[in-house]
């Protein structure tokens, strides 16, 4: 499933650059929304039949919010490492990981925060992420467990990420996943302003 998903990708790049036109391109683009939200109700179907699922969601509460705060710690810290790796300004790198994966986004923000310089970098650095988490959740659910599978995922586990998840997992876990795509997706906004505001204005 993985390789089909990277063949995928490769696929509609040669076709949007070599094959079809801008016309063309625009609106099969302008229909990807609707086949999101078709691989919802169907994820939604699926989780619907088990009714343990929601039993599962009653008795966690609190601890649903566990997983997208890890994710967020983690890639904070991550960004922090890259910064002194790559010699970058801290607020940039922050800013540059705080799109958790959600790369047409967080390019947008820090090219309007920063330089299309650091926007691109964001842009590339989020759409990698999304692409390594197709081949890396598989692994992380086999040698470790189903619930840290969705931590590479992070934005993306409740859209493109998602059917690897559930390949790879349980239903009680996709339900997590989307759960937390939700949060993180809400946060990246959050995120890379505030993060590049809060080191800047510290001058860390």
């Amino acid at each position: 499933m993985v390789f089909i998903a990277i063949f995928a990708l490769i696929a509609g790049v040669v076709c949007g650059r070599f094959v079809f036109t801008e016309e063309i391109c625009t609106w099969l683009a302008s229909y990807s929304d609707y086949v999101l939200y078709l691989l919802m109700f169907l994820v939604g179907i699926s989780v619907g039949l088990n009714r343990a699922v929601f039993k599962k969601i009653r008795e966690y509460h609190i601890k649903i919010l566990l997983i997208p705060a890890g994710i967020v710690i983690g890639t904070i810290l991550g960004g922090l490492v890259c910064s002194l790796l790559l010699s970058e300004k801290t607020e940039d790198s922050l800013a540059v990981v705080s799109g958790l994966g959600w790369y047409s986004l967080s390019g947008v923000l820090v090219t309007g925060m920063i330089n299309a310089r650091l926007g691109s970098i964001a842009f590339l650095s989020n759409l990698i992420r999304e692409i390594m988490s197709f081949m890396i959740i598989p692994w992380v659910a086999r040698h470790f467990n189903h619930w840290a599978a969705i931590a590479p995922a992070a934005a993306t586990s409740e859209d493109t990420t998602l059917p690897v998840i559930m390949k790879s997992t349980s239903e009680e876990v996709t339900v997590m996943a989307v759960f937390n795509g939700v949060i993180c997706s809400v946060l990246v906004p959050i995120l890379t302003n505030g993060m590049y505001e809060l080191v800047k204005t510290l001058g860390l």
